[in-house]
């Protein structure tokens, strides 16, 4: 099966350019499911029911929170009825549930969403419950399995690549908003430390570029808010799961607003 993921969707520029290209790129790589992380989607700050529906319309499957999943107290509602997931790790009573089924082709696909510790809210530790939780999936007979861990630290997130790589098919970074350089499949995993965000490029994490210059300089902060006009980008990753769940080829896939579209392979690792 084919799988894309798009991480931090920010904004109405970010729903624009996946509107524009996403049911193009599920058609020309042969998607049968995409996930994206929701959590910034709203005017940067969580996720509204009209952007909910306007997400799914443009052909996203599943959608991952982070932090910022409650920021629209209408998203409470959401969880009920719509295939969102929030961070499996904070307090059982939050709404909401960190982990989804779907099933694709022939097989029963597990979808979680984690958050890191550094610089976070107060959650349960991340590496404990994962371990336990993935080991029940396996148990369960489910091998294909996709995490987005959303978390600040790039170490949170390639240790939790080393407890996990032998029993998860992918590991997706999100949260920073900035994508790196080290997509990788190690041991049939596919692993990237953070897709990078979708939404407006040429400002400070997708807001507008003169509220975090002005605390930089100052010490003073504001409402951090979206250009009406920027410069835009989609970062997606493709990737490929054989029957036994693992990962056998991945992509990084960019494109961005004036048409350009770059592409960069997955390095095949062991260690």
């Amino acid at each position: 099966m084919k799988l894309g993921f798009i991480g931090d969707i920010v904004g109405k520029p970010g729903r624009d350019i996946i509107a524009k290209h996403l049911l193009k790129l599920r058609e020309e790589y042969g998607l049968d499911l995409v996930i994206a992380n929701y959590e910034n989607a709203s005017h940067g700050f969580g996720l509204t029911k009209k952007n909910c529906d306007e997400l799914l319309s443009y052909g996203i499957d599943v959608m991952t929170g982070g932090n910022h999943s409650w920021d629209k107290k209408e998203v409470f509602s959401l969880y009920e009825d719509y295939p969102l997931i929030r961070p499996i790790n904070y307090p059982r009573k939050s709404p909401g549930e960190g982990l989804i089924k779907v099933k694709v082709l022939t097989h029963e696909v597990a979808i979680l969403n984690v958050m890191g510790h550094y610089t976070m809210p107060m959650v349960d530790n991340p590496f404990v419950m994962m371990d336990e939780v993935v080991d029940k999936l396996l148990e369960e007979g489910i091998k294909h399995i996709i995490v987005d861990i959303h978390a600040e630290a790039t170490s949170e997130k390639l240790a939790m690549m080393h407890i996990l790589k032998q029993r998860v098919s992918a590991l997706l970074g999100t949260h920073t908003h900035v994508g790196t350089d080290d997509l990788m499949i190690v041991d049939g995993c596919c692993y990237v430390s953070d897709v990078g965000l979708t939404g407006c490029r040429d400002g400070v994490i997708g807001m507008h570029k003169d509220i975090p210059i002005n605390r930089f300089l100052t010490g003073i902060s504001g409402h951090y808010d979206i250009a009406k006009k920027c410069q835009n980008i989609l970062q997606v990753v493709v990737f490929e799961l054989d029957d036994d769940g693992r990962s056998v080829n991945a992509e990084k896939i960019k494109i961005y607003d004036n048409g350009e579209v770059r592409q960069f392979d997955a390095r095949i690792e062991s260690y």
